[in-house]
């Protein structure tokens, strides 16, 4: 059987390492409307950093290609969809890029060919929402003329050991032919294996599940980090204590963020509301860690009056803006909940993360970051983010100094306070 073509749909953090891997083996071709991305690609520059220059450059000249023009994508005969599937304001799904992406290809779509999906959505989505459109843009029949699958992403950003070949994949198609085929096609480039889900329907719900358990033991942690803090108990001994039990699970308390574990549960409560049931435990853990930014803005604030600080106009230096460690993803970063309840005190908040892109910053949150730190000047320090390079900065609480430790890297006898 001849090789397929494959077109990777959107090259971001999912987009272009998936794109790397089947260049291993298959005629693939990155497509993304993103001009600026293109020509950053095409020039051997990755600011994800998911891949260095000669990762990027080694692909180019093995044959992929980088394009935002559709005719380079019409030969093709498998498509694969990376886009993004955030949340609006309201909290409820947004499947714009989605429908966008659908729509393009179904411009191309061609008999026999196979559309996947990894973005995340809510189970039933890729065959009552993405199909219809497929569907109407290329004149084809679902599962006569073309096929879908869905495989959902389990990419996890800035790791550089669970890489997207080592992460076993989660596979189905829209029928059990094409589930088998789709499922040999990633299994013959994830190394860690795969995993044939029954229906496409299944494999949707699995991905909401697994970010969404996470969701909700992490909002456990934080709700008892509250309650320890209250009782006068450092959340850490005790997660330590209770650790040496081999069955307890080892979640942190912290800021949730990111676009999987801060948006993931949406799209399952979402869909649960729409049939008729109103989840309760996944919308709490939801509504607790939305939460906990203001939390911890407000227990700072408390160290600095107890230290005798004057609130108005003092000023605060926060540490990190991505939305986890090691990584330039500042997507639903839950570190911006900090910074806005710092300022409503009055307080002249800065900011320094050596690994977010100034311009992206300056553009989705109006905020300018600094270049360089001088942490005298400051009457506290709030380390959000656990970047590796912050580990040599040398921060110890004071009278003329407020050190609060969202992610407990530093010694506490050096902190004033931790989450």
């Amino acid at each position: 059987m001849e090789k397929p073509k494959i077109a990777i749909i959107g090259l971001g953090y999912v987009g272009l390492p998936l794109a790397h891997a089947f260049n291993e083996k298959y005629t693939v071709v990155g497509f993304d409307i993103a001009k600026r991305r293109i020509d950053e690609l095409n020039n051997g520059i990755d600011r994800t950093l998911e891949l260095n220059k000669s990762q990027v450059e080694e692909a180019i000249d093995n044959g992929i290609l980088f394009t935002n023009n559709i005719e380079h994508i019409a030969d093709c005969t498998i498509y694969i969809v990376t886009v993004p599937t955030p949340i609006d304001k309201f909290k409820r799904p947004n499947l714009s890029p989605l429908l966008r992406a659908s729509e393009t290809i179904g411009k191309v779509l061609k008999k026999d060919d196979i559309v996947i999906y990894e973005s995340t959505v809510y189970p039933g989505a890729t065959e009552e929402v993405c199909v219809p459109i497929l569907e109407k843009a290329s004149g084809l029949k679902f599962n006569k003329n073309f096929y879908c699958g869905y495989s959902p992403e389990r990419i996890n950003p800035g790791d550089k050991e669970h890489t997207i070949t080592k992460i076993l994949k989660v596979t189905s198609g829209s029928t059990p032919a094409i589930g088998k085929k789709i499922d040999d096609l990633y299994a013959s480039v994830i190394t860690a294996g795969t995993h044939l889900a029954p229906s496409i329907k299944v494999a949707e719900a699995a991905k909401v599940i697994e970010n969404s358990q996470r969701d909700v033991n992490i909002a456990f942690v934080n709700e008892l980090a509250i309650i320890f803090n209250k009782l006068g108990i450092d959340t850490q001994d005790v997660l330590e204590a209770a650790g040496t039990k081999w069955n307890f699970l080892p979640f942190k308390p912290g800021l949730v963020g990111g676009h999987c574990i801060g948006v993931d549960p949406y799209y399952l409560t979402h869909k649960a509301q729409e049939v008729g049931y109103d989840p309760e435990i996944i919308l709490a853990g939801r509504r607790l860690n939305d939460n906990i930014g203001i939390y911890v803005a407000n227990q700072v604030v408390k160290l600095m009056v107890n230290k005798g600080k004057k609130i108005e106009a003092s000023k605060v230096l926060v540490l990190g803006i991505t939305f986890k460690e090691n990584c330039p993803d500042i997507r639903n970063t839950r570190v911006i909940d900090v910074i806005q309840e710092l300022k409503e005190f009055a307080i002249n908040v800065d900011v320094y993360d050596p690994w977010a892109d100034k311009d992206e910053v300056k553009l989705e949150y109006n905020i300018t970051l600094l270049n360089k730190i001088e942490i005298k000047k400051y009457d506290a320090v709030v380390l959000a983010v656990a970047h590796n390079k912050f580990n040599t900065l040398k921060l110890k609480a004071s009278s003329n100094l407020i050190v609060y430790d969202i992610k407990s890297i530093l010694d506490k006898q050096f902190v004033d306070g931790r989450l």
